[in-house]
């Protein structure tokens, strides 16, 4: 907790002081602590995704970010926006803080941290943004804005990978500085998001803050449609908020493109660093095809698309079955999934009929807006995979909308007091949600406080792996685990080597001595195919 603390100082004096920077280039966007560490975290995260196209983001990148958000921060006296607090809203800080310090020391327990976050901060760390990256290991072709971040600040200010829970921090200080109460509840339930850099926390959190400024009466379309922007290179199902704020632009106060030219030349580089990686303009989706020659492979998106189709249905029903499904059994079957999941997308369902009523009742424009854009983007969830992470922000979204103007600070902080009490038992009794809730499965993963979390918080080394090489190829794959969280690079999840061997392809390197060049998919020659075949038996018996 202590490191994470330490870390999380030193993180926010940065932040501010580019925040500040950016001010002073951009004119004054967001006002406060948390405005300027939202500018920060914005600046620096576009700093580093240009930078990690020609440069690993090292020591050697992160330190003179640090030194001159440092020096800014001093400069500027920034330092004196912390004795603007009062006595009770300092005491609110500070158990939110502590909260958050507690919940993000545990180990991290969602699967993709493994298999999806952390490899993509080594391969950053390392070698930065990798042309054609995604042959290698197609989930890695994402790489996340977010994830860029983290691996910018991951060699000396947050070794731990804990900027969720600096994000957190801060959102708690904006909570505190803007007066908006009602987004003391959705602490308690971000707080699961803590523990990794799972970019569905920052998402969730920056889009909560776009709305809370249009709601405020904030209209500096520039900033906040190049932030929204941001957000959707974090996480491209988060596509409704740049959708909401150009109707908003358009339909509710004067419309002036020049201000999206900032929102248009981040949306860019978003496209540019998905064909850089991917091949294709957005991932995961093989649409625009330029002819990029290291695109992924053709068939592996296609069984891409049908996992992701199984996944719809939690896995519950097999490809061949969910094709045979009538329009109607697609949608009740999705309706009654065993487990927690089915009580999720009747939730899910039943909240969008809700929030239509509500806008309809309403007539307010922007509220109508926000609906229009929710439901494009639940449309495009639902064709293409409905799973309940992909629209989870859907539901903080409509809760902040309906409640906004009817929840005053005695009762939010009454409901977030009792919700960050649940939430620390489960957190420190993780067997109750494992008993009571067995469909839970994250929470199959949670384990119980140790004292060590007080300095330093808990993480896995597992540092198990093997090496192969078929062609030009040389690489790692984790021994007798399906991810590669702590496996040098260049590593393939084994179930991509067994997906190579199905198809019978291999990644390729552009140039076998420069990793940093790339890759490309290649079929198998004869000798190949023998090297992958006995690559496969050894690493079935490793199993063994």
């Amino acid at each position: 907790m202590l490191l994470i603390l330490f870390s999380s100082i030193f993180l926010v004096t940065t932040f501010m002081g580019w925040g500040k920077l950016m001010e002073n280039i951009f004119r004054k966007s967001l006002t406060g602590i948390s405005g300027k560490v939202l500018a920060g975290i914005f600046s620096t995260g576009l700093i580093f995704t240009v930078l990690s196209f020609f440069t690993p983001l090292n020591l050697y990148v992160e330190i003179p970010i640090i030194l001159i958000g440092i020096f800014y921060f001093f400069k500027d006296k920034l330092y004196l926006d912390f004795y603007k607090f009062s006595k009770k809203d300092s005491i609110i800080l500070g158990v939110l803080i502590t909260v958050i310090l507690f919940c993000s020391s545990f180990y991290p327990f969602i699967l993709d941290h493994f298999g999806y976050y952390v490899p993509t901060i080594k391969w950053v760390t390392e070698y930065g943004l990798v042309k054609g990256i995604s042959n290698l290991d197609l989930i890695l072709g994402q790489m996340s804005v977010w994830h860029i971040l983290q691996a910018g600040f991951s060699n000396f200010a947050d070794p731990f990978l804990k900027l969720n829970a600096v994000l957190l921090i801060v959102y708690g200080i904006y909570i505190v500085e803007k007066k908006s109460w009602i987004q003391l509840i959705f602490i308690p339930v971000l707080l699961i998001f803590s523990q990794s850099p799972s970019p569905d926390l920052p998402v969730i959190i920056f889009s909560l803050f776009i709305l809370n400024e249009i709601l405020s009466g904030n209209k500096n379309i520039s900033f906040l449609f190049a932030f929204s922007v941001f957000t959707f290179a974090i996480k491209p199902t988060i596509i409704w908020l740049p959708i909401f704020i150009l109707l908003y632009s358009i339909f509710i106060i004067k419309f002036d493109y020049k201000k999206l030219i900032f929102g248009s030349v981040v949306f860019l580089l978003f496209i540019v660093k998905n064909i850089w990686t991917f091949g294709y303009p957005i991932f995961p989706i093989a649409v625009l095809d330029l002819g990029i020659p290291w695109k992924s492979n053709p068939e592996l998106l296609k069984a891409s698309s049908k996992f992701a189709i199984v996944k719809t249905y939690d896995e519950q029903y097999s490809y061949a079955e969910i094709l045979k499904f009538s329009w109607l059994d697609y949608i009740k079957n999705w309706l009654s999934l065993k487990g927690l999941k089915s009580i999720i997308n009747i939730f899910f369902i039943f909240s969008l009929i809700s929030f239509i009523i509500f806008s309809i009742v309403k007539k307010n424009k922007i509220i109508s807006l926000i609906c229009i854009s929710i439901l494009i983007k639940s449309a495009s969830v639902l064709l293409f995979s409905a799973q309940y992470r992909f629209f989870i922000d859907v539901f903080f979204v409509i809760f902040f909308v309906v409640f906004f103007k009817y929840l005053n600070k005695k009762y939010t902080v009454l409901i977030s007091s009792f919700l960050i009490f649940t939430v620390v038992g489960i957190f420190s009794f993780p067997n109750l949600i494992q008993k009571f809730i067995p469909s839970f499965q994250v929470g199959r993963f949670m384990t119980p406080f140790e004292k060590k979390q007080i300095i330093k918080p808990s993480h896995y080394e597992y540092n198990q792996y093997n090496s192969y090489k078929v062609g030009d190829l040389k690489f790692n794959v984790s021994k007798k685990y399906p991810f590669n969280f702590d496996t040098p690079v260049p590593a393939i999840s084994v179930n991509y080597v067994f997906d190579y061997q199905k198809e019978k392809i291999f990644p390729k390197p552009i140039d076998k001595n420069n990793l940093k060049k790339g890759f490309i998919w290649k079929n198998l020659n004869a000798e190949e195919k023998k090297e992958l075949d006995k690559t496969i038996e050894l690493i079935k018996k490793s199993y063994q």
